[in-house]
């Protein structure tokens, strides 16, 4: 194995989304009474959900995953600085020795 850390393919938020959506429409499956098997393979793609972030970047990932951090006006804050798409443009007559 490698000591590389490797980027993530896809952000935490959005993961962090689809595992919200894919519980609650567990709970609604569950509630509204539909086939087992459907309830089943919501369930299991809530639990995979996890388990796969874990695989892909360990102990430490899955807690961010799992531990949402709020501040006083009830937002998230994220842990890494995200960035935006314009951090690699240069504008005209500026110059990037912040980067």
């Amino acid at each position: 194995m490698s000591s590389v850390a490797t980027p993530r393919l896809v952000p935490l938020s959005r993961t962090r989304r689809k595992l919200a959506v894919f519980t609650a429409l567990t709970v609604v499956a569950l509630a509204a009474g539909l086939p087992g098997r459907t309830v089943a393979a919501l369930a299991l793609t809530s639990l995979m959900i996890p388990v796969a972030v874990a695989l892909a970047g360990g102990r430490v990932l899955l807690r961010e995953l799992l531990r949402l951090r709020l501040t006083a006006a009830g937002r998230h804050v994220p842990r890494t600085p995200t960035r935006t798409r314009a951090e690699g443009c240069q504008v005209s007559g500026g110059s990037q020795t912040d980067l």
